[in-house]
């Protein structure tokens, strides 16, 4: 069709799921052109959410988690070097390496890191570790396979909660700290983070809350134990740091483009904003970096750390990468996201975090098998599942076209669901681990749905 780009030069900076995801939809949306993946981790792309789970069990190895490619796209790889800034007026994406990378369009898909312990002689002891890539799988997994006396967890987000899990199942002795009130408070608000404080205890996790780590202790360079704001102390030999993410974007501080420690900002079609607020039209971004307005969370921009946005979003990138503008899309993807932990399975669709209340539509907190669905301002706007989630397409139409909450009694398959309460959604600034789901910008007044063509 006239107007499209299926030539010229790509470069796409971050080579892990969103960047191969977005490197294959080119190539089969016809993209014939030079096709280059800058990627900092000399490995090849691979799938991060088994790190935490089957890795640190054991079940599979550190290096056996490749994400499978779903086609050939006869691209240019640059593993194991750093990009360091983009020459937007000279096109150009400059390496560490001194070689500077000529484009005609950019995707920027660099995702996150894991968030450091903040005190750099207390973070250079030998048994304080963090969790985001392989290497770090490998040298957690060497450390649980010693059997340490204690493993001390700080941060009780997905991550913290997951690998608290892990040591649980393996018999090992876990004290999780978390600033905020419960787990996954953050992400899932006071009653189910009560829930999930809850079921650690049940299982002998040591969950400390309301809490801080004040200082990690050494002796001869190794780890020993930790001192918390309340005056206690613990022994331990591993302490693993589970504060969150930080979003690659300081290699763009000169880029001229919107970009920050929330991620870089673009539009629905993933074209990124420059600094002014201008879009551009040869710069794309994708994934965890990413910031965008969703019409369906009243046009607030999400940032997410979720697998399922990172491949809806990479594609979405990548055709409007080599569309006219009558043919590009919007990303409006409901994002969904999963656990696994204490013998759970916790599946999320919409924004929880986005609601002022919930009820359990189905199942009940005693049962540890429900449905919370959430709302805000009078309409639906998430659920999430424990041991139930083959309920979530049906909220996920519910949210789609904006149905007004609470749901019809109906809509559940019990007669009566709970009275709403307050979500109980703390502030990011009380949490240790910062949200997998952050919510940032104007609030319009109006209610817009989604139609979908099955």
């Amino acid at each position: 069709m006239s107007g499209e780009r299926l030539d010229g030069r790509i470069v796409i900076v971050g080579a892990s799921l969103a960047g191969l995801r977005a490197a294959e939809a080119l190539r089969a949306e016809g993209f014939t052109g030079s096709l280059t993946l800058v990627g900092e981790e000399p490995d090849p792309p691979y799938d991060r959410p088994p790190l935490s789970k089957q890795v640190l069990l054991g079940r599979v190895g550190a290096r056996d988690v490749g994400l499978p490619s779903r086609r050939e796209v006869d691209a240019d790889w640059r593993l194991g070097v750093r990009a360091v800034g983009v020459d937007g007026i000279g096109r150009r994406v400059l390496l560490a390496d001194g070689e500077p990378l000529p484009y005609d369009r950019l995707l920027i898909a660099t995702g996150t890191r894991a968030r450091p312990w903040p005190h750099p002689a207390e973070a250079a002891l030998d048994g304080v570790l963090t969790l985001r890539t392989t290497d770090d799988a490998s040298r957690l997994v060497e450390r649980l396979d010693a059997g340490p006396r204690r493993v001390l967890v700080i941060g009780a987000g997905f991550t913290g909660s997951e690998i608290a899990s892990v040591c649980r199942e393996r018999g090992l002795e876990v004290t999780v700290a978390e600033r905020g009130p419960s787990p996954l408070v953050g992400a899932l608000g006071g009653a189910l983070g009560a829930l999930a404080a809850n079921l650690q205890r049940a299982h002998g996790v040591d969950l400390r809350c309301g809490v801080t780590v004040t200082a990690l202790k050494g002796n001869g360079g190794r780890l020993t134990g930790a001192e918390f704001s309340d005056g206690s102390r613990i022994e331990a030999d591993v302490a693993v740091v589970a504060l969150g993410a930080v979003r690659n974007t300081e290699w763009l501080a000169e880029s001229g483009l919107a970009a920050g420690p929330r991620g870089v900002a673009c539009d629905a079609g993933c074209r990124a904003f420059n600094m002014y607020g201008i879009v551009t039209d040869d710069v794309f971004v994708a994934g965890d970096v990413a910031r965008f307005p969703h019409p369906l969370f009243e046009y607030q921009m999400l940032s997410l750390e979720h697998w399922g946005n990172a491949v809806a979003q990479a594609e979405v990138a990548a055709h409007n990468m080599v569309s006219p503008g009558p043919r590009r899309r919007p990303h409006l993807t409901v994002p969904v996201f999963w656990s696994s932990q204490f013998g759970l399975n916790i599946k999320s669709v919409g924004v929880p975090t986005f609601s002022d209340q919930v009820l359990i539509a189905q199942g009940s907190l005693r049962e540890r098998r429900l449905v919370a669905v959430y709302g805000y301002r009078g309409r639906i706007t998430a659920a999430v599942s424990v041991n139930r989630a083959k309920w979530l397409e049906h909220y996920q139409r519910l949210i789609e076209t904006a149905a007004p909450f609470p749901p019809e009694p109906g809509a559940a398959d019990r007669p009566v669901p709970s009275e709403p309460v307050p979500s109980d959604v703390p502030p990011p600034q009380v949490l240790s681990h910062g949200p997998t789901v952050a919510l940032t910008g104007h609030l319009p007044d109006c209610r817009l749905t989604l139609v979908r063509h099955d």
